[in-house]
């Protein structure tokens, strides 16, 4: 008898292994009853910081016996469990004569590659960067302070911006195919921990292993990849597609999923030039801010001791006014870094690693703006209004994206911070300024507005020793190409598939993945396997 319990809780402090002792308890079952079990949900309780609760959902196995089952039915909390059914469809019939294209190796491509290679379909995998294995030196040198590459950075390269974007796998979405997307991030490297967790984290130095892992996993299963190879236009003829012309000559294909990513501008202006739909989409934008992870540990924990168990404090708050300012991407423990895209900008991010053992914590303050605010309404307005205001930060970071800073409490106050130095994670170097600058007018009230009620929430030590950075321009795409819901292809584009957070229909790692294995298994559904290029 397979059984499902909710809300069973255990104390922080109190070992794992007493949670057979509360199932037997909470069910009134012998010990030898419980033939296994195993956590589907784990999340933590804060609401009373000195008494930290684990809460758990249980998958239970039971033996068959018809008048215990209707007993233990009736008790609360108790259902009968049935495994989430995972859409695996049988090959289509449709014959193509080209491989199935991917575009990009983020998430989005990436579990859309991985799910075409185990299926048979051999996949051709176009990433304009370089492996993880070239693309970590090169960050680490432009880091150091070396010169930017415009194809090989913090968001080009193996596995995109989210290979170095903190690896949370935090999601809304529910069911199946998240669940398979997160036994496959198991499968190639992640903690098997990360399918039950609230909210799961992976590490940027994690990341780049799990990357490479699913390369040879698809390679193995006779797919490919091609480095430094980059999409300069589609051949559509007739309203179909027939090939790509690319960096590294003419690829004839039928079927592509573009999975770009949000900050492949240079794609984004082609495909409009060639009519691909395309309409413009509220994006979150703002400043990020970083401060001592030691004040963020000492507000959240009522007691020393939880920090061994639970490691550095991490935080999610909204600040509700005229205009909602979030908490986003919180990094505890981590760094704040570039996320530069293209040479004379700047915009920041962060990311932390699986140990989230840095002295700093950081996180977005981010703010959304609506299309009527953008100042245009060709499709592109709001990525011109990103680059607008990222030259400025450029600018101000003395043209070598230094990191322009000031004080929280400054900020608000609208006053220059005059120490000589500031202290912040950013390693490349920060340069003291007026962030006024590099942000609209209304997100900018937006945060004067927002930033007293989160310090008050926290009775002052939210803005205690904080800074602001920024801006941080890329918390969502500020554009959608458009697709059909039934076949998901944009109109007049037959063969198109646009994918994940560049495409505008994802906000994280997990639900790029999810949208990128979805729009692989159409491909799946409608055509046969070829293996010849």
């Amino acid at each position: 008898m397979r059984l499902r319990l909710t809300n069973l809780m255990l104390p922080v402090l109190e070992d794992e292994q007493s949670l057979q002792g509360e199932i037997v308890r909470r069910l009134g079952v012998r010990d030898a009853d419980l033939l296994d079990w195993r956590i589907l949900r784990k999340s933590l309780d804060a609401r009373n910081r000195y008494d930290l609760q684990f809460v758990y959902t249980l998958q239970l196995n039971l033996p068959e016996d018809s008048q215990q089952a209707r007993r233990l039915e009736d008790l609360p909390g108790v259902s009968v469990y049935e495994d989430p059914v995972f859409e695996d469809p049988p090959s289509g019939t449709e014959p193509t004569v080209h491989r199935p294209v991917v575009i990009g190796s983020g998430p989005a491509g990436l579990l859309a590659a991985y799910y075409l290679a185990i299926r048979g379909y051999a996949p051709i995998v176009l990433e304009r960067g370089q492996p993880v294995k070239q693309r970590v030196p090169a960050i680490r040198e432009f880091d150091r302070g070396g010169a930017f590459d415009r194809e090989n950075n913090y968001l080009f390269g193996e596995g995109g911006a989210g290979c170095f974007s903190d690896g949370k796998l935090t999601c809304r979405l529910s069911g199946p195919d998240v669940d398979w997307v997160l036994q496959a991030f198991v499968a190639c490297g992640g903690k098997p921990s990360i399918v039950y967790e609230q909210r799961p984290h992976l590490g940027s130095n994690k990341l780049p292993m799990i990357c490479r892992n699913f390369r040879r996993k698809i390679e193995a299963a006779g797919g490919e990849y091609r480095f430094g190879c980059c999409v300069e236009k589609l051949d559509v003829q007739a309203g179909t597609l027939r090939g790509l012309h690319t960096s590294s000559g003419y690829l004839p294909c039928s079927q592509v999923i573009l999975g770009i990513g949000h900050s492949a501008r240079d794609t984004y202006e082609m495909l409009h030039e060639l009519g691909v739909p395309m309409y413009q989409k509220p994006f979150q934008l703002g400043l990020r801010i970083e401060q001592p992870q030691e004040q963020v540990n000492q507000h959240k924990y009522g007691l020393p001791a939880y920090q061994a168990v639970l490691g550095a404090a991490d935080y999610s708050m909204v600040a509700k006014g005229k205009r909602d300012v979030y908490t986003f991407c919180m990094c505890a423990g981590g760094w704040v870094i570039p996320s530069v895209s293209e040479p004379g900008m700047f915009c920041s991010n962060g990311m932390s690693r699986s140990r989230h053992d840095t002295s700093y914590a950081n996180s977005g303050l981010m703010v959304t703006l609506n299309p009527e605010e953008f100042g245009s309404p060709h499709p592109l307005a709001g990525m011109e209004l990103q680059r607008k205001f990222e030259r400025i930060a450029f600018e101000i970071g003395r043209g070598n994206y230094l990191s322009p800073i000031q004080w929280a409490r400054d900020f608000i106050r609208k006053q220059p911070s005059r120490d000589a130095a500031i202290p912040s994670s950013y390693e490349r170097g920060v340069v003291s300024a007026d962030l006024s600058r590099v942000l609209p007018v209304t997100v900018l009230q937006a945060l004067y507005d927002g930033l007293p009620i989160l310090d008050a929430r926290w009775k002052g030590d939210f803005l205690k020793h904080a800074t602001l950075v920024g801006p941080e321009m890329r918390g969502s795409a500020p554009l959608r190409i458009d697709r059909s819901q039934e076949n998901r292809q944009p109109t007049g584009f037959a063969g198109l598939y646009p994918v994940g957070e560049g495409a505008g229909y994802a906000g994280g790692i997990v639900t790029a993945a999810v949208d990128g294995l979805r729009s692989a298994r159409q491909i799946v559904k409608h055509f046969a396997p070829v293996t010849e290029s």
